[in-house]
């Protein structure tokens, strides 16, 4: 293996590519590549002066026309590489086996780190799927040397075939080595947030309009799309000072002033979707608790209106209770005089029915008045 080159001074830049909003479609292999894990290696390329000057197909044969261009670049994309091929390509490029062990297994935060000559950053790039109304969450592992940029990528975004026709359709960017990938890269990321946080936005009024509009279904989707927030703000955030830390090596490492405005404008887009996430939380955060409270009023209405029923309910039971006691008490008094014995000293008495009629109302009477007294009638 021959020993690495370092990088020619970087030319100046003279016009952006970033602005261009032209629709980009994917290359085969990329399409491939997005179609399943057939092929880890989706593309690799190499430039000379910001222009192509071959495709090889395999590493072997990348790594061999690189040591043939004195001042080429390589640019190799994967997806889902091998075990086999990330430690070829660590042995080629002298990668660090820490960020090997990193790409190799994924599930990493978002960082920067620089191990020797060599860039190591981890993305967690993002896309709005609309049928699912959920945010899905790729990452992408990009190491950077003096003359190769390595993308692995685990997930479907970012589209980095539109971000290397770009590049190409720039070769004055391109020139600048792989300092202008990385930013194309970091560009393309951030600009991937843009959709997600207005697919977000959409949600969070239809959270709204749900909540007040008594569905109950609508918890649900507040809390799942909170954990979404949660995800994003960890995509987010750590960049903020991943893209400050790059800018602070600009004077350190010669970065080129123009490129050095790209860098910061893409910093200035980091720090607006973040604080938008922050605010996307904070805004979840209180539907949420908007949305218990009128859950809890409604409960509270529904456990009113069923006390009303349940006093109205023992209202009429009262009312049945005092009324089946009045007409009782005559029956029970017409029971005692209807047993004919003939012991019954009030049997053959003048004045028994009258009598027996009289007490039959007094009762009733009596018995009124104390339901009467005590509100049961």
């Amino acid at each position: 293996m021959s020993e690495r080159r370092p990088r020619a001074s970087l030319s100046p830049l003279k016009h952006s590519w970033r602005r261009q909003t032209e629709p980009e479609h994917s290359s085969d292999a990329e399409e491939q590549a997005q179609e399943g894990p057939q092929r880890s290696v989706v593309q690799a390329s190499l430039y000379r002066d910001g222009r192509r000057v071959s495709s090889p197909t395999t590493l072997a044969e990348t790594f061999r026309q690189l040591r043939e261009q004195p001042e080429g670049m390589a640019w190799i994309g994967l997806q889902h590489p091998t075990e086999e091929e990330l430690h070829s390509l660590a042995a080629e490029f002298d990668l660090h086996e820490l960020a090997v062990e990193d790409a190799m297994e994924a599930h990493q935060r978002p960082k920067l780190e620089r191990y020797g000559d060599t860039l190591f950053v981890v993305l967690r790039a993002a896309r709005y799927l609309d049928a699912q109304e959920e945010v899905d969450f790729a990452e992408l592992h990009v190491f950077v040397g003096p003359d190769f940029v390595i993308t692995v990528r685990h997930g479907a975004a970012p589209d980095l075939s539109a971000v290397r026709r770009r590049m190409e359709e720039n070769p004055e960017l391109l020139a600048l080595g792989p300092e202008a990938v990385l930013y194309a890269i970091l560009d393309a990321v951030v600009d991937g947030y843009a959709p997600v946080v207005a697919g977000v936005q959409n949600d969070i009024d239809e959270i709204e309009t749900e909540v007040f509009g008594g569905d109950p279904a609508v918890s649900r989707r507040i809390y799942e799309l909170s954990r979404e927030m949660v995800e994003f703000q960890r995509a987010t955030r750590p960049l903020v000072g991943m893209l400050h830390g790059l800018m602070a090596g600009f004077a350190k490492y010669g970065t080129d002033e123009e490129l050095q405005r790209y860098l910061r404008d893409v910093a200035d887009h980091v720090t607006h979707t973040s604080e938008r996430v922050d605010g996307f939380r904070q805004a979840l955060s209180e539907i949420l608790t908007v949305n218990s409270t009128l859950v809890s009023q409604q409960q509270n209405a529904e456990m009113r209106a069923l006390a009303e029923a349940g006093f109205e309910q023992n209202e009429e039971i009262k009312k049945i209770s005092a009324w089946a006691a009045i007409l009782f008490a005559p029956t029970l008094v017409g029971t005692v005089y209807g047993m004919n014995f003939d012991s019954m000293p009030e049997l053959h008495w003048g004045l028994g029915y009258p009598f027996a009629i009289g007490l039959m109302g007094a009762v009733c009477v009596s018995l009124y008045a104390i339901f009467k007294r005590r509100d049961w009638l």
